[in-house]
């Protein structure tokens, strides 16, 4: 599991998260921060592929999560999803067809750019040429040599959604849930957030769930009176009477940007993908792929 799919997989993200506290000067980001051991002896089919070489395949390929709505899935064969989305948008500003590779989520986001983006899973692994919704973060980024991080084309809020009937005059708070069953994903975030807010005679006020929709099917159904997840996932679940609010929740980062990773090789790529998304958003084709799936879009500071 991973730090991307924060509401299916929240042990990465609550060690990525955690470890994160206020803004640092530019100039000390990777102050201190030992960085990762530079690969070596590396055969070139691991380190995937130029920008010159895609050009000559005619296409580009993206690892992106399977089964992270309205992310990323697939749905009659195809894949869908606001990330699919990126992915055509920077395919095209190549020149190239865009193929794209739904991958698992690993235990923590190192594991992920170590089996997708830089050197490629122990049995028969390989890299794509990028991956993305991967989280930014400088203090982060500083630990890797090998990989790039860039294009930053949005990002995740921890939200709350809640009935709406329930709840008339404003948004619950998380002391609320102290007496209110709300519902999670299990093993995210929000699950060890909540877990902690209700912990000794309050925890079984948590009702936990295979995913962030589930969770929302049960709001709709009335089993629970409020969903705690990543804004995007509950958003695209809405139903009717039930509203979203980000109260304050203490985290250390209950927000975060998102952007696109790949191999430190192949720089010339990073720059193309970068241009061909801050075209995107300047033109609001990323705002339309958040809209078609019933996203709202904040606009990244890049």
């Amino acid at each position: 599991m991973s730090v991307i799919a924060q509401a299916r997989a929240g042990l990465g993200v609550l060690a990525f998260l955690g470890g994160m506290v206020g803004a640092i000067p530019a100039f000390a980001a990777c102050e201190g921060v030992a960085p990762e051991q530079k690969l070596q002896n590396t055969s070139p089919q691991d380190i995937g592929r130029d920008l010159d070489r895609i050009a000559t395949d005619g296409y580009i390929e993206f690892a992106v999560y399977d089964d992270y709505a309205p992310w990323s899935f697939e749905n009659a064969g195809k894949a869908e999803g606001i990330d699919i989305e990126i992915g055509k948008i920077i395919a095209g500003a190549l020149g190239v067809e865009p193929r794209f590779r739904l991958v698992s989520a690993g235990e923590t986001l190192d594991a992920d750019l170590r089996n997708y983006v830089y050197k490629g899973a122990v049995v028969n692994g390989r890299v794509s040429d990028v991956m993305l919704h991967v989280p930014y973060d400088v203090d982060y980024a500083c630990r890797f040599d090998q990989v790039v991080f860039t294009g930053i084309y949005g990002e995740e809020h921890i939200a709350i959604a809640y009935d709406a009937a329930s709840y008339p005059d404003k948004g619950p708070s998380p002391a609320v849930f102290r007496y209110d069953p709300i519902g999670v994903e299990n093993d995210s975030i929000s699950d060890f957030y909540m877990t902690d807010v209700t912990r000794g005679p309050s925890a079984d006020k948590v009702h936990r769930y295979r995913n962030t929709a589930l969770a929302m099917k049960a709001l709709a159904d009335h089993e629970v009176m409020a969903v705690m997840g990543p804004r995007a996932e509950l958003e695209a679940a809405l139903a009717p009477g039930i509203d979203i609010h980000e109260p304050p929740l203490g985290l250390p980062r209950s927000k975060w940007a998102i952007g696109v990773a790949l191999s430190m090789q192949h720089r010339r790529l990073g720059y193309a993908v970068d241009d061909a998304i801050a075209a995107a958003l300047e033109d609001g084709r990323i705002a339309k792929a958040f809209a078609d799936y019933g996203v709202g879009f904040t606009p990244p500071t890049r």
